[in-house]
């Protein structure tokens, strides 16, 4: 048989990348593609309208030249338009394709190695390359779904969404002069919107107008009847307002209300100074945004709404970065797929109802009590058969159910609907044709605020805008006081109930959902069905339901602190919340936690649960009854945490704190929870959806996993090209009480050593086999003190009020963090208390919890020294020292001595939330599970040499601990507790020192702080 040439190759790859890629023009081996260039043949050049066009070059391999020619397709333009290639994809086939007797056949089942190559976002020579070194590999799927995503050029995205921001800056200045002038139009605007007529409610109404402008634009040219934006103005520039409102109104009549509906009410209650200047900025906006070729970003307005609110510290409403929410997506879709489905069974077919499966009981350790789910509300018949969803399918597409209960502008919802698009047009579907089933049936979102709503809807909408649908699952719960005056907590009023009275505005009429026409009805019931859906996929609000924050402000409960909720208004909500989430995974001090508990109640038996939760929901005291609740009750579960620093350490946007996805299927029936996760390290957050898209492949095709109990070999690498981007260790969770310590780890080696320490064997580098060391919990060798609060707090009948530091003080305190105090093991103390009358027997009982040791429970690894330190005479442990009290004074020598070399710094950070950039923190609860050098096996001989070290190190400066490897003193501690206490040999030191400069190179550690020049490894 001839061999296979590579224009044949190319030929059959358009082909088959043509049935992947539902309305695209994909052209292969012609000539005429390139304006002015009739000669020049690329291989495969696909275009679409609102994409950038995309050239493929390929060669059989070795393919010396296809990076080379890709390169040269750059900027060059397309004929027919006025769009320029932005991104070429250089693609080798795989050896032995040439000789192929069925080329279709053989590329359908071929893994590809390819880049992509894009030009510079800023001004300059040359292009970037993706990866940048080496080669991404897949299949002709992955590799249709790379040309759709960098078919929008994320310079084009971030431009669009600055222009869509500084233009909504210009029209809220314009309405704030409005509000002073016309305070009338304004609360009738807020009205409209269901809202108190606040700064924020105006963002809003800018947000919306701005929405709308940027879609009527890019729809103009779809509809003869529709004007453009600029034809409107030239036919009547002195009225826009009119000429606005009477185009919405034609629009109105083909369809488009989630978009269009609100925003032509505001127009019309502007006044018409205000509409004019207000409009004209809009519309020079979003003439910008659509030049810029990014108005197929359908997130970009949700993505700028985010960065208006300004009630996020009470609603918590951090927006999950687009690229962030891909990547959670396509873990929760890929796991969905191999999910043992149906909704209701295995192997149902769609007959009678079956049977609810049994509940698994929470663990009988912490007494935990998992509620029974409510009776399952079936789903309709074929949403999978044999394990394996038909993507294919549209009727078992439009069987899913995917819930968003605090979906703020539908980030996760419009990815999880992109991830099953893409699946159902790889498998040769028509995405439009799933629309009207995706908006009425498949995607549910809540949310209390209306403006979110409205953002919600016409996000998710404006995927196939010519595709109309009659109702949508999107609510607008309801929140705070009502007119009955009961309250109500929004999506959490789900807790104990399926169906709820919902608001969606308090106009008549209100409510505009539907993309088809206008519901007049003021409240509808939001019908969620418990055990119905087949993913929940959440970043819900983290704010904590406790009193006491901001109590100067008049703000006792945060957690119910927004929309100015009145101190009664907050206690009753507060108080709503502990009765409907009794004998749930909430706790007050996780904030959060309460929505996983409506999640875990919503998911069906065999659904995914796909969460971003802060860092400390992995290690803090207050989140053992969600940790359970993962351990116990899902299986597959996969934990991805960043390794980086500051903003780079979480997936939304503006939190400032390190944050994860919990990603984990539902036990079904008999099926038993595996009490193990795959902890997944990334490097780098996604950077764009390229890399998310890389990042997912990597997770989700893993076969096997190393785990951290194999030793310090380190984890299973994540390559994307030839970069590290970062680890997977898989790790026991049925530790849900002490949490997790294997994430945001740079080195998995540091986690597997930390982890063998923990359970009282020393395993460090290059060691082949560990060591026996006697390790403890610190409750079981001594006990902790009191929380700081008790000392001085009114709330909790504090005895003591904190005055400045005196030598001849009654009440000693080491209260708080003062850097030139803490470099060596002794420490004074920095306060007094001061007893209050009346409280003196108070005073004494606490005082019996003084001591000598203290342990640092918020320690910044940057700049301080100490782990653990020692006052010369007995003082009360404050605010980041509480107390640790021993019954034989000579462990306290031995505990600091230990808890500041390298061994005890490791084990205090594997046991610390780490939360911050490099910060770590252990609450005093969680201080009673710190592992920490068993004691009580020293003997009288050793607590003595103990003793001997630690005056040693009396006079002894110790730098931060970041520079733990590069300190002469702190190697010096390493050797005289390890070789002289501890009786271990030189090389066991030398590998301890190793350990260090691996611990010190971890992004939790140093926070990204530079190390000083002469930092260099201290033996």
């Amino acid at each position: 048989m001839p061999r296979q040439t590579e224009p044949s190759a190319n030929t059959a790859l358009a082909n088959i990348l043509r049935a992947m890629m539902h309305g695209c023009d994909i052209r292969s081996e012609s000539t005429r593609t390139i304006a002015g260039q009739g000669r020049l043949q690329p291989d495969i050049l696909i275009t679409a309208d609102d994409r950038a066009p995309v050239v493929i070059e390929a060669e059989f391999m070795p393919a010396h030249a296809v990076e080379d020619e890709a390169a040269a397709r750059l900027a060059l333009p397309v004929a027919g338009g006025n769009r320029e290639i932005e991104a070429a994809i250089a693609l080798r086939y795989p050896a032995g394709l040439e000789d192929a007797y069925d080329l279709d056949a053989e590329l359908k089942s071929a893994r590809l190695s390819y880049c992509v190559l894009t030009a510079p976002e800023e001004d300059g020579e040359g292009h970037d390359r993706f990866p940048e070194s080496g080669w991404l590999h897949g299949n002709i799927g992955d590799v249709a779904e790379l040309a759709r995503l960098v078919s929008v050029p994320q310079s084009a995205v971030n431009a669009a969404a600055s222009a869509l921001e500084s233009g909504i800056d210009s029209a809220v200045g314009v309405l704030n002069e409005m509000e002073r002038q016309s305070p009338v139009a304004a609360h009738e605007i807020a009205d409209l919107l269901g809202m108190s007529e606040v700064p924020q409610t105006r963002r809003m109404a800018c947000a919306i107008m701005a929405n709308a402008m940027v879609f009527h634009d890019r729809i103009a040219h779809m509809h003869k009847e529709i004007l453009p934006l600029n034809r409107l103005w030239e036919e009547d520039a002195d009225n826009p307002q009119g000429k606005v409102s009477d185009a919405w109104d034609a629009i109105l009549q083909i369809n488009y209300w989630p978009i269009f509906a609100v925003a032509r009410d505001i127009v019309n209650l502007l006044p018409a100074h205000a509409a004019a200047r207000i409009l004209e900025h809009l519309r020079a906006t979003a003439q910008r945004i659509n030049s810029t070729g990014a108005s197929v970003a359908h997130d970009l307005t949700g993505r700028v709404f985010q960065r208006l609110i300004v009630d996020r510290k009470y609603l918590a409403t951090f927006y999950t970065l687009p690229a962030s929410a891909a990547l959670l997506a396509r873990l929760a879709v890929a796991k969905l797929q191999k999910a043992p489905s149906p909704s209701t069974g295995e192997g149902w077919d769609g007959g009678d109802d079956p049977v609810r499966p049994e509940p698994v009981e929470g663990h009988a350790a912490t007494k935990t009590v998992i509620p029974a789910p409510s009776p399952v509300i079936p789903a309709k018949a074929g949403i999978q058969r044999g394990g394996a969803m038909d993507w294919s399918d549209p009727k078992a597409i439009a069987n899913l159910r995917v819930g968003d209960f605090a979906c703020g502008t539908g980030a996760l919802l419009s990815a999880v609907y992109e991830q099953i698009a893409t699946r159902h047009e790889q498998a040769g579907g028509n995405p439009a044709s799933l629309h009207t089933a995706m908006m009425e049936d498949v995607l549910y979102g809540c949310d209390v605020m209306p403006s979110a709503i409205h953002i919600t809807s016409s996000t998710l909408s404006g995927r196939e805008p010519n595709v109309g649908f009659g109702g949508s699952r999107l609510y607008n719960m309801p929140y705070g006081r009502q007119q009955d005056g009961t309250v109500a907590i929004g999506s959490l009023e789900l807790l104990q109930s399926s169906s709820v009275m919902t608001l969606f505005n308090t106009s008549d009429p209100a409510l505009r959902t539907g993309s088809t026409g206008e519901e007049t009805a003021a409240s509808v019931n939001a019908d969620v069905p418990d055990e119905g859906f087949d993913i929940v996929i959440m970043n819900p609000p983290f704010t904590s339901n406790t009193k006491h924050r901001d109590a100067d402000k008049g703000v006792l409960n945060a957690a119910f602190a927004a929309f100015n909720a009145e101190k009664d208004d907050q206690d009753d909500m507060a108080s709503r919340l502990r009765e409907m989430a009794k004998n749930t995974c909430t706790h007050g001090h996780a904030g959060g936690s309460e929505f996983a508990a409506l999640a875990d109640r919503k998911v069906r038996p065999g659904g995914i649960l796909a969460l971003v939760y802060p860092m400390t929901a992995i290690n803090g005291a207050s989140w053992a009854k969600f940790r359970e609740l993962i351990a116990t009750r899902y299986t597959d579960v996969t934990i991805v945490s960043i390794a980086a620093n500051r903003k780079d350490m979480s997936f939304s946007s503006d939190t400032g704190m390190a944050e994860c996805l919990i990603i984990g299927r539902k036990v079904k029936g008999k099926e038993k929870a595996s009490l193990r996760a795959d902890f997944v390290s990334l490097r780098r957050r996604p950077g764009g959806f390229v890399h998310a898209q890389e990042f997912a492949k990597g997770i989700s095709h893993s076969q096997e996993v190393r785990r951290i109990e194999d030793g310090p070999y380190g984890g299973t690498p994540l390559i994307v090209g030839d970069e590290h981007m970062g680890e997977m260790l898989n790790a026991s969770i049925g530790t849900y009480e002490k949490g997790w310590g294997a994430v945001r780890i740079g080195d998995a080696s540091v986690a597997q050593t930390a982890q063998a320490l923990s359970n009282g064997k020393l395993w460090l580098p290059r060691e082949l086999n560990s060591l026996p060391f006697p390790m403890a919990q610190l409750k079981d060798v001594g006990r902790r003190g009191h929380d700081h609060q008790l000392f001085i707090s009114a709330a909790h009948k504090g005895p003591f009020t904190k005055a400045a530091a005196n030598p001849t003080a009654t009440y000693p305190a080491l209260w708080n963090h003062k850097a030139g105090n803490e470099k060596r093991l002794i420490c004074a103390p920095d306060s007094q208390m001061l007893v209050k009358g009346g409280m003196e027997y108070r005073a004494y009982e606490l005082w019996t919890t003084a001591s000598r040791c203290h342990l640092n429970s918020d320690f910044t690894f940057g700049s301080q020294p100490l782990a653990m330190a020692f006052t010369e005479q007995k003082s009360i442990g404050g605010r980041v020292w509480p107390n640790v009290i021993f019954d034989d004074e000579r462990y306290d020598y031995a505990f600091v001595v230990w808890g500041n070399c390298t061994l005890g710094l490791l084990s205090y950070w594997w046991h610390s939330s780490r939360q911050q950039s490099s910060k770590a923190g252990i609450t005093t609860r969680m201080a009673e599970l710190l592992p920490i050098l068993d004691l009580r096996a020293l003997t009288d001989n050793q607590l003595a040499t103990a003793k001997d070290i630690f005056d040693d190190f009396r006079a002894r400066d110790l730098k931060p601990a970041y520079l733990a490897d590069a300190d002469p003193n702190r190697a010096h501690l390493d050797k005289r507790v390890l070789c002289d206490l501890l009786r271990f040999d030189n090389d066991t030191y030398r590998a301890v020192r190793l350990l260090a400069a691996k611990w010190c190179a971890e992004p939790s550690v140093h926070g990204g702080k530079r190390r000083p020049h002469n930092a260099t490894p201290a033996i």
